[in-house]
């Protein structure tokens, strides 16, 4: 397999989520040209599937001040303060944007409360202390794709390769170049013609999403391979903080539908989490755990359920919400609603049968808040980057905040920099085309298959809600030689994207295993039952690894 053609931009994107859509409508302004690099429709991305919305400081009963303070609360102290105060400071103008762009969130009209109707409904989810969050009832994230989309859409030059998956970047380390590293574009499989096409442009930015599909449970769409996180780590971007992977504490527990999400947002509108005792009957636990009771940070409250289903041997637990009547219940969450009627719970009826599951990446490629890698050329936003705004624990609807703001300011940055980077970028003669050697078709897909679903399983039951050292070597060692397998399958059989994704997957984990093993505490999102939390006050310190070239 080699490479068909040579394709020149100025800017390519990696991911249509709503930080790389960002990224490129405000790059656009420029007049400049900008490629979107998507591996399946535009819309399938982590973006799409936000259910609870944007935390972002609208009212005058709350303040920045106290948005940090949650954020920094939520997240073990181990945040960038500074990070952390920029990012929500940019919120409102950067959300009023989104808003100019078509974007509709729910009004108190809307839902049928006759004060305010005007006003913007505002929701709570865990952590937070205030309503703060903005969101289209309970599609939120697909309502910001939707017109975004149309934004971009209407830009001719953007221009958007849909099932195109990234398989490398190209970056002047890699070509054994002198001077310092800097990224010149990528190499990316057309999925439909089954060729390898070359990407150059002055500036990447990966915005590939999350990392969801490493572990057997979770709340992400397949695309999830942590794509952005392994080609920055083969790349030589510096990756931070791996070991710290939010599970979320409340996806559907249905046999046909294994990562249905159901919002946080219900707990904020007074939903309890509820465990079958001895006795059949349901009973309140989260007392037990957290003065926020079912509205305690995410962290906290996954352990918590993780624990009460090992103690009481049951499968799931349960969130009540029957204390809001059903019409109700149909205006502020019509979707969850409905995909729980189809799963046969009437959630105004009954309670809720729920489980955690994997569901965000609080680490990723180590950025500062313009999403700058210290590769120049190479940025990255959204899930894939590591701003330091949400530490050891995301505070939940942070993340579409985070992908908007940094987003924005990372095509600001690039255009303070273009005439720079315009100048060191690749000459088409000069780009190394793909190949991969005397490779041939595989008869033997089953391989792959089999160790993406080993990897998976032992990520869950090793590296998962409650890990030990011990449970950590066993991943480490079972990830090393799984890693070998790939890599020299890899070379000797043609790209596919399945195969693309196994190697991601297997990078990824590889990368949350050795985080894991180096955080000498439990913190946050990561709890070593080896290891005592210790008092978030002592210290701040990331895990950083950086592969040597």
């Amino acid at each position: 397999m080699k490479t068909t053609e040579t394709l020149e931009f100025d800017h390519l994107i990696i991911g249509s989520g709503l930080a790389g859509l960002s990224s490129a409508l405000h790059l656009a302004d420029s007049g400049r040209r900008v490629a979107v690099v998507t591996k399946r429709a535009m819309d399938d991305c982590n973006t799409r599937y936000a259910q609870g919305g944007i935390a972002c400081v609208t009212d005058i009963e709350d303040s920045f001040d106290e948005h940090v303070q949650d954020t920094l609360n939520a997240g073990g102290r181990l945040c960038d303060e500074k990070a952390v105060r920029t990012i929500v400071e940019a919120g409102p103008a950067a959300v009023r944007e989104l808003i100019d762009l078509g974007t509709r969130f729910t009004k108190r009209g809307e839902l049928g409360y006759t004060q305010d109707g005007d006003r913007y409904d505002l929701g709570r989810e865990g952590g937070h202390l205030k309503r703060r969050i903005l969101h289209a009832g309970d599609i939120t994230g697909a309502e910001i794709e939707r017109a975004l989309i149309a934004a971009c859409r209407e830009r001719s030059n953007i221009e958007v390769f849909e099932y195109h998956i990234a398989i490398d970047l190209i970056v002047s380390r890699r070509l054994e170049m002198p001077g310092e590293n800097r990224c010149f574009g990528a190499y990316v499989l057309d999925q439909r013609a089954g060729v390898i096409k070359t990407f150059l442009a002055a500036s990447v930015t990966i915005a590939c999403g999350g990392v969801g599909k490493v572990y057997l449970y979770t709340s992400n769409p397949d695309v999830a391979c942590g794509s952005g996180v392994a080609m920055g780590y083969r790349a030589g971007a510096k990756i931070a903080n791996m070991e710290f992977i939010q599970f979320h504490p409340t996806i559907l527990y249905h046999p046909q539908e294994r990562s249905f999400l159901i919002s946080e947002a219900l707990r904020g509108e007074g939903a309890v989490l509820k465990c079958r005792g001895k006795d059949g009957k349901l009973y309140e636990f989260m007392q037990k755990y957290h003065p926020l009771k079912s509205l305690a940070p995410r962290d906290v409250v996954a352990r918590a359920i993780d624990n009460e289903m090992k103690r009481s041997g049951q499968e799931c637990v349960y969130l009540d919400i029957t204390h809001l009547d059903e019409a109700a219940l149909r205006r502020r969450f019509p979707n969850i609603f409905e995909k729980c009627l189809e799963a046969g719970v009437n959630m105004a009826k009954e309670p809720i049968p729920v489980v955690p599951a994997a569901h965000f990446l609080c680490g990723g490629i180590k950025t500062d808040v313009r999403g700058w890698t210290g590769i120049p050329g190479l940025y990255a936003v959204g899930e894939s980057g590591c701003t330091g705004l949400h530490g050891a624990n995301r505070l939940a609807s942070n993340s579409l905040l985070e992908a908007l703001v940094v987003g924005k300011a990372a095509a600001a940055d690039i255009d303070e920099k273009f005439e720079t980077l315009r100048k060191l970028r690749l000459a088409p003669s000069a780009a190394p085309a793909w190949a991969s050697g005397n490779a041939t078709d595989s008869d033997e897909l089953v391989v792959i298959a089999h160790n993406w679903d080993e990897i998976r399983r032992f990520m869950w039951d090793y590296v998962g809600i409650f890990r030990t050292n011990k449970r950590l070597e066993r991943a480490k060692a079972r990830i090393k030689m799984i890693r070998k397998e790939i890599e020299k399958y890899y070379w000797d059989f043609l790209v596919t994207a399945d195969l693309v994704e196994l190697r991601n997957i297997a990078t990824v984990a590889e990368l949350i295993i050795d985080s894991s093993l180096s955080r000498h505490e439990s913190r946050g999102l990561h709890y070593n039952a080896d290891y005592p939390y210790r008092d978030p006050e002592l210290d701040y310190t990331d895990t950083i690894i950086q592969r040597e070239f």
